[in-house]
């Protein structure tokens, strides 16, 4: 490559001045065992190079023919060559035409040679010559002329062993960060089981004593009974089979501080590709509403439909199909419509806070509730009736302002360490890139080189290498 200065000893060339890229031993099934592997590019993880699943001849038999390979080849995937599919086969098999067997030993390591091919080097100049929109592949002749940073053949092996040291760390990185999202999910749990147990507030209920409004709220309840949706009575739940909470709270029923509880436009709607937005169990995700992908209805199919389902600014909305139980908060005035799929909650603003329900509904104690009831069908349902009898633990509204300053604070905390694992993934996954740049700019054997310099050079070095590589080839061919 031009403009690359290589250390003393290398040699910039050809893969195909190296290795017999493109060349295969093609096997049909009557040529193989029904226990060998065969391997397809679905099998194999994109850029990690990790196996997903191994399959025998068995279990996949096969009509057109396959590449055979052995143990210790390198298995490269041509198809979508950005996807960076590259293994070291650890037995023989079989493979799909789309993934090269390729073999440069004894006078490459294969190692060295696989790095070399999940290196930002290789994967910038093949991605810039493979051919075909759709299904982009390496073609044979390409993949000859696909530049190769051929290093003396000592030096090929010192590489390759702090390769093997430091990438093996890169991938503890990336597992323990993996493991970060799951731990923060717990505590986000932790949190709302604490908040809806009253223990998030237990310190603070013993310096703030209050009042349950329980018959200002009966008074409010008689004032808008001519609404058909609205309960009278307080729906009391026993609390024996909920779970614990403080003694000055109560258990009511969702539908006791509610004016509306409803679900969505029960017929197909008029779409159009602009206008009100149209929503449905998929918008409503864990805290907010998703307009990712979004239907839209004209002003006269939002009138009708508003008729039914209005919901406005501070609604709770929760999902009832689908992925059952998820729970968001309306966001902004008078532009959503939805189907029945989503359901609609507006309570008595003066006595509960929406924020509160939203976190009660999203805490383990009511996804459990909402599972069991969700269960009474073959699929997943949750129906008006079932919501409606939803077990909320009800404190004094001043202590449900406290809960959800509470939990906002913890949330934020939360959401700030997964913005940063995020960022270090992002860091980890470059890293991996940053390694192999410096291991085949020889900065990773600068002082092994010094100190043996008889290896990178004369008869060791890879100029001298490639010689010898293609004496072989031609011996191999006379």
């Amino acid at each position: 490559m031009s403009g690359v200065v290589l250390p003393e000893g290398w040699c910039d060339t050809k893969l195909g001045a190296a290795i017999d890229y493109g060349k295969a031993v093609k096997k049909e099934l009557s040529q193989v065992n029904s226990d060998m592997w065969i391997l397809e590019l679905e099998d194999i993880e994109k850029g990690s190079s990790k196996l997903l699943q191994r399959v025998l001849v068995a279990d996949r038999p096969f009509k057109s023919t396959k590449n055979s390979f052995s143990k210790g080849d390198i298995l490269y995937g041509k198809l979508r060559p950005y996807l960076n599919k590259v293994i070291i086969a650890d037995t023989d098999g079989v493979c799909t035409t789309e993934i090269i067997p390729i073999n440069g030993e004894p006078l490459v390591n294969n190692k060295f040679l696989f790095y070399w091919l999940r290196s930002e080097s290789f994967l910038s100049y093949v991605n810039a010559v493979s051919y075909g929109v759709n299904m982009p592949r390496l073609g044979t002749t390409d993949g000859l002329a696909a530049p190769f940073y051929l290093a003396p053949l000592s030096e090929q092996k010192v590489i390759v062993e702090k390769l093997d040291e430091l990438l093996a760390q890169v991938d503890i990185l990336k597992t323990r960060l993996t493991t970060i999202p799951t731990l923060l999910k717990r505590f986000r749990q932790s949190v709302l089981a604490a908040a809806v147990s009253g223990k998030l507030t237990e310190e603070w209920r013993g310096e703030n004593v209050f009042q349950q409004n329980t018959n200002l709220l009966k008074a409010e309840k008689e004032r808008l009974i001519k609404n058909k949706d609205i309960k009278k009575d307080l729906l009391v739940k026993e609390a024996d089979h909920l779970f614990e909470i403080p003694e000055a709270w109560l258990f009511l029923e969702l539908q006791s501080f509610a004016t509306k509880i409803t679900d969505g436009e029960h017929s197909t709607p008029q779409r159009e590709s602009s206008g009100h937005y149209l929503l449905s169990a998929r918008n409503v995700r864990d805290g907010f509403i998703d307009l990712s992908k979004v239907d839209y209805v004209g002003d006269a199919e939002y009138k009708k439909l508003r008729a039914r389902c209005d919901p406005n600014k501070g609604d709770i909305l929760i999902s009832c199909s689908g992925s059952v139980g998820r729970v968001a908060i309306v966001d902004f005035d008078d532009s959503y419509v939805m189907v029945r799929s989503a359901a609609l909650v507006k309570t008595l603003a003066d006595f509960i806070d929406n924020r509160f329900v939203m976190y009660v509904l999203q805490s383990l104690y009511l996804q459990k509730q909402i599972e069991e009831k969700s269960r009474s069908t073959a699929q997943a349902n949750l129906f008006l009736g079932q919501i409606k009898e939803l077990a909320i633990p009800f404190p004094p509204l001043q202590e449900q302002t406290e809960i959800v300053r509470r939990v906002e604070q913890l949330f934020a905390f939360a959401d700030q360490i997964e913005q940063q694992v995020k960022n270090a993934q992002s860091r980890v996954n470059n890293l991996t890139q940053s390694i192999l740049a410096k291991a085949f700019r020889g900065e990773l054997t600068a002082d092994w080189r010094a100190a043996n310099p008889d290896l990178i050079t004369g008869e060791n070095s890879a100029q001298a290498l490639l010689a010898k590589i293609k004496a072989d080839k031609t011996k191999r061919k006379a």
